[in-house]
């Protein structure tokens, strides 16, 4: 028996469908409420596509990657233990491992038609304690309905205190960059990563004409995505989380990615992170778990 033929076994449900490409498992959902796709590699949510919806809310570049250890452009990056670059060695990887190593898929639930909730681990192991030397475990849970909601806890399972910084790195699909706003964040301070780390405070709505790449601190508040082209609001909400971290790479670093998708596909992202960032780490203790949770929801307008 494959591996594909014994997941499915494993896991007979209506709603999911079992592949591989290039090595990497591949779920699909389909319930009555929503698609979606996730990879085993990372537990990344490629993309979700409420039914009710004409476009997907999450954004996958035609031009992803699908290979072992790699990431993937778009969806639903997990960036832990670390966010950004690592602290103290610039061969580990940008943003943690968690993104590029498989995950183990524990439970499959289904509520009715309408609602398919899954289980990922990542546990800790010889090879992981190189780069991360802590007694823990990852849980990742998607809730794939047509509300979105995911849950990143982590557990400490050993007998240190240690500091995670985490982010879901989400990447929305909307109609034009240029033709989009986000409220939420009015008056919050943020860091500034394109303008050398300044410290600054924003004004009014975030909107785009160039690169931009913040890290907005200690703030919980929900934030929108208005969007006039596609005509709809895409609410983010959350909690377990005091950083939001906006990005948009704009053409040319886009370009220089190679993978954002031919035809200007950065015009069509932007991310949105739910993040614990810079002063928004978070210490674990020993015994204790911290769960990071965000739901978004796309709404017409």
């Amino acid at each position: 028996m494959s591996q594909i033929e014994e997941l499915q076994s494993s896991f007979p449900y209506k709603s999911v469908t079992f592949s591989q490409e290039n090595d990497v498992i591949l779920l699909d959902i389909q319930n009555k409420s929503c698609t979606a796709r996730i990879s085993m590699q990372g537990a990344h949510l490629m993309f979700w596509k409420p039914s009710e919806q004409s476009h997907p809310v999450v954004w996958l570049s035609e031009d992803a990657k699908i290979a072992p250890l790699k990431s993937i452009r778009g969806g639903v990056p997990v960036c832990w233990p670390w966010f950004g670059p690592h602290e103290s060695s610039s061969t580990y990887p940008a943003h943690g491992y968690a993104r590029t190593v498989p995950w183990d898929l524990l439970k499959i639930e289904e509520e009715g038609t309408d609602l398919t909730r899954l289980i990922f681990r990542i546990t800790d192991s010889e090879a992981l304690k190189v780069l991360w030397p802590y007694s823990c475990n990852l849980d990742l849970t998607l809730s794939l309905g047509s509300t979105l909601q995911v849950d990143l806890t982590t557990t400490n399972t050993g007998k240190e205190e240690f500091v995670i910084g985490e982010a879901l790195h989400t990447y929305f699909h909307i109609g034009d960059i240029e033709q989009i706003s986000i409220e939420g964040l009015d008056r919050t301070e943020y860091i500034d990563k394109v303008d050398q780390h300044a410290r600054k405070n924003q004004s009014g709505e975030i909107r785009f004409s160039s690169e931009v790449d913040r890290v907005y601190v200690n703030t919980n508040s929900e934030c929108s995505i208005l969007d006039s082209v596609l005509r709809r609001k895409i609410r983010i909400s959350k909690s377990g989380s005091l950083s939001t971290v906006v990005w948009t790479p704009w053409k040319e670093k886009a370009d220089s990615m190679g993978d954002m998708g031919k035809n200007d596909g950065w015009k069509q992202m932007v991310c949105v992170e739910t993040a614990n960032a810079l002063e928004n780490c978070k210490k674990v203790s020993p015994g204790s778990k911290h769960t990071l949770t965000a739901i978004y929801k796309a709404e017409t307008i």
